[in-house]
């Protein structure tokens, strides 16, 4: 096991991973910007190295900022937690030719998962069901273009090979619009991305985002642990999770989760990932796999009883995995709301000083958070700033002890978005669960209260 391992990233994600590894006796160096200096994490680390000032590019993105403080702490591995430099293949491939531990997949399956294009391909060849599309990246010749989409059958999405966030989409209704779509999307994704490269894939109407946790070894033992489901979301984030999925019959969910270890053994897969479907009329689509930790993992958690990090830690450090599928047994419902640090109906950002902070408590409730009284929500990250799980015997429970914890929970000095979390947690449809992943958005369009902003 390490002795000492560097946290490369801050919010409620490092002192997730600082809390893991001083369950297992591990030392913590954390590293932090100038913006981040008095956060919770930075004071309870073993050590703290500040890497640069408060924007990501010259901080939590800085890889020889990194590198170098992994060498003066001694420290022996590195987290990156999720976003930043979670997914860089070539962060991945620099801290392990630095000499360092990456407590994550390898580099060239992070390269080869991060890509779109070659991923589907991957998971074709394991027999993992993809949304129908073109085989690979689109064409130039325009004609070959409109004949992939009359095949695949209107609407389509054209998607960003490189992409990821939500960015480098643009769904297409009809062939006159099809060209110029394909142009528009080539160009985002080379400003956002740096990869021109885009697909297409058949836009479903009203599927559902159903994810697959998996745990892979280096010595290709691969387990699922049951599905998540996240499609409550607004602009392709998600706002709410749960686990396991309402309404999908334990049938389907074996035989793909058993698709999705399978493919961990196929590709050689090490550490905690995350398979992502589309989910509509009993089948399941792959659109990507996370090769990171999620910011759900507390509701698989919380139904597993397994700690997701300290698992992705054990494997790095060369640890088979504890455990087959059949050992593994699943209790009970849990369900996270996303707290962000914005107005809950116009959803502008609200950076600023906590006044007053009350986390909720009782039985089945866990909060992850960073934040506390008198803490400065800074402006250049992003807006979350806690994550609730209510965990109950059944989905009913949890929603229930949800709605006491939203109702507790008290943060003032700046604006958060409880209030659409609270209404939610009424709502009849998400209450007879299987929303799809347009609802949130239809909901919000329906009241006039989606509003554009820069």
């Amino acid at each position: 096991m390490f002795g000492k391992v560097l946290i490369a990233n801050r919010g409620e994600i490092a002192l997730r991973i600082q809390r893991a590894c001083r369950e297992l006796g591990i030392k913590t160096v954390v590293v932090h910007s100038e913006a981040d200096r008095e956060a919770k994490y930075v004071r309870l680390a073993d050590e703290s190295v500040c890497i640069g000032p408060a924007p990501s590019a010259q901080s939590y993105l800085n890889i020889p900022a990194i590198i170098s403080a992994a060498e003066v702490t001694d420290s022996e591995a590195i987290h990156p937690g999720y976003g930043f430099l979670s997914e860089n293949a070539d962060f991945a491939e620099r801290v392990e030719s630095s000499g360092f531990v990456f407590i994550g997949p390898r580099p060239e399956t992070i390269r080869l998962m991060g890509d779109k294009v070659s991923a589907k391909a991957a998971m074709r060849a394991a027999g993992v069901p993809c949304v129908p599309g073109s085989d690979g990246a689109l064409p130039d010749d325009p004609r070959e273009i409109q004949a992939i989409a009359r095949a695949v059958g209107y609407p389509v999405i054209i998607k960003a090979a490189g992409g990821g966030g939500g960015r480098g989409m643009r769904v297409v209704h009809t062939e006159a619009a099809l060209i110029n779509a394909v142009a528009m999307t080539k160009q985002e994704a080379q400003t956002a991305f740096g990869n021109p490269m885009v697909y297409m894939e058949k836009f479903l109407e009203n599927p559902r985002h159903v994810e697959i946790q998996v745990l892979s070894d280096s010595f290709r033992n691969a387990v699922y642990l049951r599905e998540r489901d996240c499609s409550m979301q607004r602009r392709h984030q998600k706002i709410i999770e749960e686990a396991p999925a309402p309404g999908i019959a334990s049938r389907y969910l074996t035989r793909i989760g058993e698709r999705c270890a399978d493919a961990c053994r196929r590709i050689n897969y090490r550490g905690a990932g995350t398979f992502e479907f589309l989910y509509e009329n009993g089948e399941f689509y792959f659109i990507e796999m996370n090769t990171r930790i999620q910011v759900e993992h507390p509701v698989t958690e919380m139904i597993s009883g397994l700690d997701l990090v300290q698992e992705q830690i054990r494997v790095a450090a060369g640890e088979k995995l504890r455990y087959r599928q059949r050992d593994l047994v699943f209790r009970g419902h849990a369900v996270e709301c996303r707290i962000n640090a914005e107005d809950p109906f116009t959803f502008v950002p609200s950076p600023g000083k906590i006044s007053v902070y009350h986390p909720p408590g009782g039985p089945g409730i866990r909060v992850d958070s960073h934040i506390y009284q008198g803490y400065t929500v800074p402006s250049h990250y992003d807006s979350m700033v806690a994550k609730v799980i209510a965990y109950g015997d059944t989905r009913e429970q949890a929603i229930r002890r949800m709605r006491i914890a939203l109702s507790e929970m008290s943060i003032e000095g700046i604006k958060t978005n409880i209030a659409l979390h609270q209404e939610l947690m009424q709502d009849a449809r998400f209450v007879e669960g299987g929303t799809s992943i347009h609802y949130l958005e239809q909901k919000l369009a329906a009241r006039g209260e989606v509003k554009k902003h820069s």
